[in-house]
């Protein structure tokens, strides 16, 4: 278990972003933040830009096509060998946040949220069919938020909201909350990103990630009342978080053009914030 001293991040069963699973139900590391549109952005079926935030010490694969799994693209927990986000070759992706609830407990035997993404990614469900197939089970994980998706469809569900649902076209923020809740960070992300996309020219990398990378934090007025304290709560209410043992590990942005090709951007930090490595992947997907 990893512990921040400065912020006391970890309870014995739940960090902020991140639960802490036991060894026998397994930890993944998860996104925290994600702006997706949906046929929104010109010129693309589909755009997401997110962050994964996540104690430094824990290890972690980058991006690269899976040797277990050829075609499927995505980082990969190497404690726990779970995912947070992935996409293949097909025009399958998806990706998984936690619900926050501190106070909430975990079951020792609750299965990997981080499954949840992977087996998709492997399968052949359709979105629907994959998150029909998942709600008899939902509630023996811990809460999260799901979004997975192909060239056909986009699907969302969580198992503290509604029933799944298609997404139709259009703008979408999630962080750790249901989907599009306003909280002060996936509002003023998803306005950052609408600048970017709102200039012309080509999809410009350099200023989304530059969108991801806000510190602003939230006044407390506007803080989520989830059940941390309030020095958490504001810590956490930055896009981009930055402290000595948690922080914003890596951003993502995963591109799939209206004509098919895609392009798969990872960037990521060490514990002052300072990009230390970053990997593409691109390829063409069959529309």
């Amino acid at each position: 278990m990893y512990v921040s001293p400065q912020y006391n991040l970890v309870h014995p069963q739940h960090d902020p972003c991140l639960d802490v699973m036991t060894a026998d139900a397994g930890a993944v590391q998860q996104m925290c933040l994600a702006v997706i549109h949906v046929h929104a952005a010109p010129g693309f079926a589909l755009l997401i830009a997110a962050n994964r935030d996540e104690f430094h010490e824990r290890p972690t694969r980058a991006l690269a096509e899976w040797a277990d799994a050829p075609g499927v693209y995505g980082g990969r927990d190497a404690v726990a060998g779970g995912t947070w986000m992935g996409a293949t070759r097909s025009g399958r992706f998806a990706l998984v946040t936690n619900y926050r609830e501190p106070a909430a407990r975990v079951a020792p035997d609750a299965p990997s949220r981080g499954a949840l993404v992977a087996r998709f990614l492997r399968g052949t469900d359709t979105p629907e069919q994959y998150l029909r197939r998942l709600a008899p089970d939902m509630s023996r994980y811990a809460g999260f938020n799901v979004v997975v998706g192909d060239t056909d469809a986009v699907w969302y569900a969580s198992n503290r909201g509604p029933a799944p649902r298609r997404l139709p076209p259009g703008r979408y923020a999630l962080s750790n909350h249901l989907l599009d809740s306003p909280w002060p960070k996936s509002v003023a992300t998803q306005a950052r990103i609408d600048a970017v996309l709102a200039q012309a020219g080509p999809l410009d990398d350099a200023a989304l990630f530059s969108a991801l990378r806000n510190r602003d934090v939230a006044h407390d007025d506007v803080l989520p009342q989830t059940g941390l304290s309030l020095e958490q709560e504001r810590l956490l209410s930055s896009a981009f978080i930055i402290s000595p043992t948690y922080g914003t590990r890596s951003s993502t942005v995963y591109a799939l053009s209206d004509v098919g090709h895609a392009r798969y951007v990872e960037r990521r930090y060490d514990a002052s914030g300072e990009a230390i490595g970053e990997h593409t992947e691109t390829w063409r997907t069959p529309l």
